[in-house]
């Protein structure tokens, strides 16, 4: 992904007013992500734990979506697979994360949901620069290339839901 400003990000999201997009927490490190290793941009909210926003380069054009999650615990023997990277977690490492759909249907409370890893570092487990507890990443035939590919299609997957 390409480096980002907080002006780009502010004005990619498509699910919420122009208003709500102003006061969201943008992450204040954007000069220090590592912007080569992410397909996409992922932070959870610090004054609000169960919200965080994603900003996805598509075809040229950022999408911002902003999300919720629960904030239930689950207890540490319980493992869930985040449908973005297929990497595991145990406890609340992966939670399902719902966006408010686009237009009309948004504003009559519509949402979709996706089941994402909590800390939304996926780039980074698919490339190994963030590891897992033991058993979170399956080895695949595939490489890390594709798995980045099918990570930015489930997403897209994702993103094309809020539209629908």
């Amino acid at each position: 992904m390409k480096e980002v400003s907080e002006q780009d990000i502010r004005a990619s999201f498509v699910n919420c007013s122009k208003g709500e997009a102003k006061r969201l927490a943008v992450p204040r490190d954007l000069t220090e992500r590592p912007w080569g290793d992410l397909d996409f941009l992922g932070w959870r909210d610090p004054a609000a734990p169960d919200r965080s926003y994603i900003v996805v380069e598509r075809d040229g054009r950022l999408i911002g979506v902003t999300l919720r999650f629960p904030s239930k615990h689950r207890g540490p023997l319980h493992r869930s697979m985040c449908s973005l990277c297929l990497t595991t977690h145990p406890g609340n490492g992966v939670s399902l994360m719902t966006a408010r759909k686009v237009g009309p249907s948004g504003r009559e409370g519509n949402s979709v949901g996706v089941y994402i890893c909590s800390d939304l570092a996926c780039s980074l487990y698919v490339r190994g620069k963030k590891l897992p507890e033991p058993g979170g990443r399956f080895e695949e035939s595939l490489t890390v290339e594709q798995q980045s590919e099918r990570t930015r299609a489930k997403l897209f997957d994702f993103v094309d839901k809020l539209y629908v």
